[in-house]
């Protein structure tokens, strides 16, 4: 597909891939989440040797996370418009496929949000809101007056709030981005936006690379200011995540019972490869070509049915991702004592819902959409390093159940009868 392309291109040319030698390689060399590991590790320990001193280690975390913050909005626009553009519906299933996608996903959200708000895994933990540290750090650490002046969203730099460095930010990123792009020709509105994507993408690397800054600080002035119990909190969290994705999986398998000739275990068995290739790779796109071949091949399902839900449905269809944030926002509420009214609630599965569209193929798409998800009910983004500590697991479990969903689809458009589609 045109869309992984051009992640693959992206991939191929971030910093990372450069061939190089010396420490700065090796450690890019390091996978991400061996990075976060790592990071986590030596925040830990800076955190405790500095006490509240660590405080303003925070800042150049959360300078990372204004640029996410502020890059999100534009990638997701753009891998939706791509998705919509470029993805081939028809055919008498077609139909069918919307509702069956919104179905799984409002599921999905509903079961994050009554696993976090019965358990609350957050409370309790004492997590001080950010406001009481933004003085001191304003004062403590030049470094905050400098984040002040980066840009929120890459168009607001362009509108009211007349801040020049926000433009030179985003003209520097962009112009380094389209340096290898500067003779490419563009015929018609699919290449311009598939340029824009790609750029995003880019941009979006250079951004992932220096994550581990952002959980090294956060996670050091945490540890420094608030002590552990912050942190204690997150196991409960993991195990109620993992409680409401074995939920969504037991709904999907029940759903197959009862809506396809399929029976759960065939479905399991025939369909492993994709499920533990999702766990492991943490990427439901580079699942995407096993996932159709066995549907198609294992399991015995229609061609058209396997492609709609493995390869169309993919691209929408994202129920895991879109659990995990909703699960998330509440977390961090919980965490620092904000009770999230049912409309803010109610917006973050408006929110959740509209990320993950398109979202399959984007780098590390759980923290790309999850900085819109806080932003909609008004958390603060500082926070999301926490989760990045749990993250590169419960990335590959959620993973798998996107995965699974796109499974679920695929059996129920095949009917309840092989070879007959309702």
């Amino acid at each position: 597909m045109a869309f992984q392309q051009a992640n693959e291109v992206a991939v191929e040319q971030t910093p990372a891939a450069i061939p190089s030698t010396g420490l700065i390689a090796r450690w890019q060399n390091i996978p991400l989440y061996g990075r976060i590991v790592i990071a986590l590790v030596l925040g830990v320990i800076t955190g405790l040797l500095l006490g509240s001193n660590a405080a303003a280690l925070a800042v150049p975390g959360k300078l990372v996370l204004r640029l996410l913050g502020a890059l999100a909005p534009a990638l997701i626009l753009a891998a939706i418009v791509h998705t919509f553009m470029t993805t081939q519906l028809g055919g008498p299933l077609a139909a069918r496929l919307p509702k069956l996608l919104l179905l799984n996903t409002l599921v999905a959200i509903v079961v994050g949000l009554t696993v976090a708000n019965v358990i609350q895994p957050g409370q309790g933990a004492g997590l001080t809101p950010p406001s009481a540290h933004e003085e001191a750090a304003k004062t403590a650490n030049p470094l905050a007056l400098f984040l002040e002046n980066v840009p929120k969203s890459l168009l607001g730099p362009l509108g009211d709030d007349g801040k020049v460095i926000g433009v030179i930010f985003i003209a520097v990123a962009f112009g380094i981005a389209l340096r290898k792009e500067r003779e490419r020709s563009l015929g018609t509105v699919g290449h311009f936006v598939e340029l824009f994507l790609e750029s995003l993408i880019k941009i979006l690397h250079w951004i992932i690379a220096v994550v581990p800054l952002a959980v090294f600080g956060i996670v050091a002035s945490i540890v420094g200011t608030e002590g552990f119990g912050p942190f204690k909190a997150l196991g409960i969290f993991v195990l109620s995540v993992l409680l409401a994705l074995t939920i969504q999986a037991a709904y999907y398998l029940v759903r197959i019972r009862f809506g396809s000739w399929v029976s759960p275990m065939q479905l399991l068995r025939g369909g492993r490869d994709a499920l533990v290739m999702a766990f492991s790779t943490a990427s439901s796109t580079a699942t995407m070509p096993v996932t159709y071949a066995s549907l198609k091949e294992k399991v015995g399902l229609r061609e058209q049915s396997a492609s709609m839900g493995a390869l169309v449905g993919a691209n929408f269809n994202n129920d895991g991702t879109a659990l995990y944030e909703a699960m998330a926002a509440l977390f961090i509420a919980q965490m620092i004592e904000m009770d999230l009214t049912v409309q803010q609630q109610l917006m973050v599965v408006l929110t959740s819902i509209i990320a993950s569209v398109g979202a399959a193929g984007i780098p590390e798409a759980g923290l790309v959409t999850m900085t819109m998800v806080f932003t909609a009910v008004g958390l603060p983004v500082q926070y999301i390093p926490i989760l990045l500590t749990v993250d590169w697991f419960l990335d590959r479990c959620r993973t798998a159940i996107n995965v699974m969903g796109d499974m679920n689809v695929s059996c129920l458009l095949d009917g309840k009868r092989k070879g007959e589609s309702e």
